[in-house]
């Protein structure tokens, strides 16, 4: 139970050291040093195929980010995000005209699923 509780709190202290150094930078620079800092946890437990993909994601970015693609690539996602969130709200309006109580909450929670995708979307744009 404590290495579950020391591991539970390393992470979150990565988590939240990561956070702060990413919400300096913004962009490509962001999305890196996010990268880098993923990489370095995974290094620390030994987790290589993690540290291959991470290496692979890392020379992507250093090779092919510039800022503007980025931005246009976030603006995209939160159009489709704001599609998905148009769709999910017509579904929910129409379980309620049917009145069948088991549609409506599942066209509830995909709706707030949807919701909440598009705030990580439209929080990825300040990033």
């Amino acid at each position: 139970m404590k290495t579950t509780l020391l591991a539970l709190s390393l992470l979150l202290s990565l988590t939240a050291s990561s956070a702060q150094a990413a919400s300096e930078l913004t962009g490509c620079a962001a999305k890196k040093a996010d990268i880098e800092q993923q990489l370095k946890y995974a290094k620390q437990h030994n987790n290589m195929s993690r540290v291959a993909g991470l290496e692979k994601a890392l020379r992507e970015v250093e090779s092919h980010c510039n800022d503007s693609s980025l931005l246009k690539q976030r603006q995209a996602k939160v159009a489709a995000k704001k599609e998905d969130v148009q769709k999910r709200e017509q579904e929910l309006a129409q379980a309620q005209a049917e009145g069948r109580a088991s549609k409506i909450e599942k066209r509830q929670q995909k709706l707030a699923e949807a919701q909440e995708e598009l705030q990580e979307a439209e929080h990825a744009l300040v990033q």
